[in-house]
């Protein structure tokens, strides 16, 4: 495996880490109680983590001098190759719940699988990561639990928040050929071998919430090939606008 199937790989789930970090960074303030204002604060930081130490080995790997804030802030939204359900804006709580308990399922699996990586570096970023995504799914899953056995309003509202991420569900297992070339060499994980484990956990845990199953009308693509919906370019701009108007500045 060459160093450009490396970064590629390195830098897809950099930016997964990087982009739901500053989505779950706009609920400071705003979560329905304090205490959740501190949690996703929490995860969106362990996020943060994890997306600095992939994006400066991403930078590494591909040898052209770019360092992490390069690849964070000096990136246009084509060369991002997050998948979209971490982009999707965060609307009501639901919907980031539903959009956790998708993505943090998938990500510790993920995460789990490349604590067995042959290359060390990833290897390690996994080990360090495996026990904060961890606690990722579980505070996702007592969120849809409270939500879905609660009251009416509570059990439709997560149960709308579900059908609305669940097109996005797919994408995340769906392999390409960076995927498939980093899995051959040992060094990646096929996400495509990691479903019927994220459908067990999810289903389980909808079930004890007194959830249905959503059904998929329509899926989501395109994300690992820079294609994005339109709320992607909303976000950079956001996120990339202090360092690209103070080209240069240290703080």
């Amino acid at each position: 495996m060459g160093p450009d199937v490396l970064a590629c790989y390195t830098l897809r789930h950099a930016d997964d880490a990087l982009v739901l970090s500053h989505r779950l960074s706009e609920w400071i303030s705003r979560a329905p109680e304090l205490e959740e204002d501190v949690a996703l604060a929490n995860i969106a930081l362990d996020l943060l983590g994890q997306a600095r130490n992939l994006l400066s080995y991403a930078g590494e790997a591909e040898g052209k001098g770019r360092t992490e804030d390069d690849l964070a802030y000096l990136r246009g939204e084509r060369e991002f190759t997050n998948l979209q359900i971490v982009e999707h804006p965060n609307e009501d709580f639901a919907v980031s719940m539903a959009r956790q308990l998708y993505f943090s399922t998938y990500q510790l699996a993920l995460t789990e699988g490349l604590t067995r990586s042959r290359d060390e570096t990833l290897a390690a970023v996994a080990a360090k990561a495996v026990k904060e995504v961890a606690y990722h799914r579980d505070h996702a899953t007592q969120w849809v639990l409270r939500l879905g056995d609660g009251t009416d309003d509570s059990h439709a509202r997560m149960q709308a928040g579900l059908a609305r991420m669940w097109p996005y569900v797919e994408e995340m297992f769906t392999a390409d050929e960076v995927d498939l070339a980093a899995a051959a060499a040992g060094v990646g994980v096929d996400p495509s071998g990691l479903r019927p484990g994220w459908d067990g956990y999810v289903d389980a845990v909808l079930s004890e919430a007194t959830l249905a199953r959503p059904e998929p009308t329509w899926t989501a693509k395109g994300g690992r090939a820079g294609l994005h919906t339109e709320a992607m370019g909303f976000l950079l701009a956001e996120m990339q606008h202090i360092h690209r108007s103070h080209p240069g500045a240290s703080w």
